[in-house]
């Protein structure tokens, strides 16, 4: 398999200032580096729609890696507002990670459903939001890696071919 190149960003208000420990943030990295991924870059920005988007752009247009994965600012509070900053950068939905993402996480905890991550496509960058609750990325992280591969080839429009009829 070639080699995916990932970002992660988490969001966090507190965790931009300091003032709270990212914890999900490198969980996600470990994660994709357990996946063989290569983690090109880890960062924190605030809940802010202009950092958000900014960062998600470098990652996707600049740094041209091949999957984005986000923690934090999924919930349902007035500062929660990744999935709208997403929105506004990606080109193309690809909603069914997301959709996987809650309802596998709903099988442990039916609070799952109240993400509202959504996942898509800039260019040939994969983006998935994910909540900021470290269990929910252990989890999500163990659900992605199985369709992440396959998703990557198939944005970089290589072995895109299923043989059904073999």
């Amino acid at each position: 398999m070639e080699q995916i190149r990932a970002g992660v960003i988490t969001i966090s208000d507190k965790g931009a200032a300091g003032e709270r420990e990212d914890v999900s943030g490198p969980l996600l990295a470990d994660g994709l580096r357990e996946m063989g991924a290569v983690v090109v870059r880890q960062t924190i920005v605030p809940d802010e729609m202009d950092a958000i988007r900014e960062v998600l752009i470098s990652l996707a247009d600049e740094e041209q890696v091949d999957l984005v994965l986000t923690t934090g600012g999924t919930g349902a509070t007035p500062r929660d507002i990744t999935p709208e900053a997403t929105r506004t950068v990606i080109e193309r939905e690809m909603p069914g990670l997301a959709e996987m993402l809650r309802f596998t996480g709903y099988r442990k905890t039916p609070l799952a459903v109240l993400s509202r991550g959504i996942s898509g496509i800039r260019g040939q960058t994969i983006i998935v939001n994910l909540p900021g609750n470290p269990n929910a990325v252990r989890d999500g992280l163990e659900v992605l890696a199985a369709v992440l591969p396959h998703a990557v080839k198939m944005v970089r429009g290589r072995d895109t071919e299923h043989d059904h009829h073999a």
